[in-house]
């Protein structure tokens, strides 16, 4: 089973960028989309009926802004947007549950803390609800997404002149590492301890083709499923959004 997950900043702006011949390429088992920035009946058919896949969208209540979508082969047993009512964190289009007989996958949008003090301080009730919310899964689960948090000094080409940046502070830092304190494996870096590569670059000054870059889309795997995971990957040549897809194969036999 090969799963991707992808932050396109914005479905409809990557599918003018070749989107759909990536995925019709790549033919993923199940991939999660972040960052749509669209509400489904804003998209046309070839977003929201591929052939051969289900499409689920959670969609923010503010058109043009943050949602997050799964298209999946396989039927999952439940669909849940949300952490489950929470009206603080429900409304921004960040999470979509999917359960499947095998395991548990959450494709999530975590905040930006960096646009003021407020939305720090929102990314980390954030973080602190979407640990309760993991706490309840504590097997067979699957979490993929933009973190918006860069975990160790390996995951960002210049740590030094960001350790006062929302995505490099210590108490977001902090917070991964209670994350994995909790059973959860950070896939890639379990797979490649040493290997320095990136997900996301700013857009301005050449970054990307600097490869001055950070690495803030991860899969974290509950331990009784990491021992399932053959590879972690990073596709730094996709081209078509700010960040690039990132990605696990699973042999569940």
């Amino acid at each position: 089973m090969k799963i991707i997950s992808w932050n396109v900043n914005g479905i409809r702006a990557v599918e003018k960028k070749g989107f759909l011949d990536y995925f019709h390429k790549e033919k993923p088992d199940i991939l999660c989309v972040q960052e749509t920035k669209a509400h489904p009946d804003q998209l046309g058919e070839k977003l929201t009926k591929v052939d051969g896949y289900h499409v689920y969208f959670s969609a923010a209540e503010k058109k043009g802004y943050s949602g997050v979508a799964c298209y999946t082969k396989e039927k999952p047993l439940s669909v849940v947007s949300g952490f489950g009512g929470h009206t603080k964190f429900d409304t921004e289009g960040r999470i979509l549950v999917l359960e499947f007989k095998q395991f548990i996958l959450m494709n999530i949008y975590f905040p930006n803390g960096k646009a003021r003090e407020e939305r720090l301080q929102y990314k980390l009730e954030f973080y602190e609800e979407f640990l309760k919310f993991c706490k309840k899964h504590t097997k067979h689960l699957i979490v993929c997404g933009d973190v918006n948090t860069a975990h160790n000094e390996i995951d960002l080409a210049r740590p030094k002149d960001n350790e006062d940046i929302s995505g490099f502070m210590r108490v977001e830092r902090d917070w991964l590492d209670t994350f994995e304190k909790e059973g959860m494996v950070d896939s890639f870096r379990m797979m490649h301890p040493e290997r320095v590569q990136y997900s996301w670059w700013s857009q301005r000054a050449g970054a990307r083709k600097r490869n001055v870059g950070w690495r803030i889309d991860y899969f974290y795997v509950s331990k009784d499923l990491m021992k399932k995971v053959k590879s972690a990957f990073i596709q730094d040549e996709v081209q078509g959004s700010d960040h690039c897809p990132i990605g696990i194969s699973l042999d569940l036999e």
